[in-house]
């Protein structure tokens, strides 16, 4: 098992880093190539959990072209964070989360949304290893990652942490590719730091607030699911 916190070398990968216990986080499952499919294989990944809503779930012609049997022995299910274009949301957040300070109206807007992913992660600890993603490998993916975290029994700095690699990977990215669209943009160590700082503190503090355990099970994960991501985080089982 890889150290939590490492970053994964599946090639074409961007942003893949290892959370906790089975749990792995990415960016865009189409930045990956048939090598590094295999890869994430060996490192035994065996479902792959796409944040994303289903608009969003196309390639690119820039992505490298991959076979579907690339990932022959792997699941991959559609568990998406929130409800597309919801105002309520989109009044909050704009046009997409971007922001942990964000997180705690997803969680209040989208319960079953987020029971829906744990239920997966549930249902995959069965299997293997699982990877969880959105398109940057951020924020929907930081938003899980972090309750995962917290029911791994991580502090809250190493959450904090965890939050502050991604972002930090994701820009990098934005360096040496350029940023999708306007609304996203490379940062220079000047302005980046102070936010991670923010940010970081934010995504601590969100789980923190949230008791994830308790809003878990609170709106529908049953005790047999929570235990079951709870060993998949490498935790063992809650009592």
């Amino acid at each position: 098992m890889k150290k939590p916190g490492r970053s994964m070398d599946w090639d074409g990968a961007v942003n893949a880093w290892h959370v906790a216990g089975g749990v792995y986080r990415m960016g865009r499952r189409e930045w990956l190539t048939e090598a590094g499919w295999r890869q994430a294989y060996d490192d035994g990944i065996r479902t792959v959990i796409d944040l994303r809503n289903e608009a969003e779930a196309q390639r690119r012609d820039t992505d490298p072209v991959v076979g579907r049997a690339a990932w022959s022995g792997m699941v991959v299910v559609s568990a998406p964070t929130e409800e597309p274009g919801d105002p309520r949301f989109t009044a909050v957040t704009g046009p997409y989360l971007n922001d942990p300070a964000h997180y705690p109206e997803n969680a209040r807007l989208f319960p079953d949304k987020l029971v829906g992913v744990f239920r997966e992660l549930a249902a995959a600890s069965a299997r293997g290893a699982v990877v969880l993603h959105c398109a940057a490998g951020r924020d929907r993916s930081g938003m899980v990652a972090a309750m995962v975290q917290d029911l791994a029994g991580d502090s809250g700095q190493d959450i904090a942490e965890g939050y502050r690699r991604a972002a930090r990977g994701i820009n990098e990215r934005y360096r040496t590719h350029g940023p999708p669209h306007a609304r996203e943009r490379y940062l220079g160590e000047a302005e980046l730091v102070p936010l991670l700082q923010e940010r970081g503190e934010a995504v601590a503090q969100f789980v923190r607030s949230l008791d994830t355990r308790a809003f878990l099970l609170d709106n529908g994960l049953s005790a047999a699911e929570l235990d079951a991501v709870r060993a998949l985080c490498g935790a063992g089982v809650s009592r």
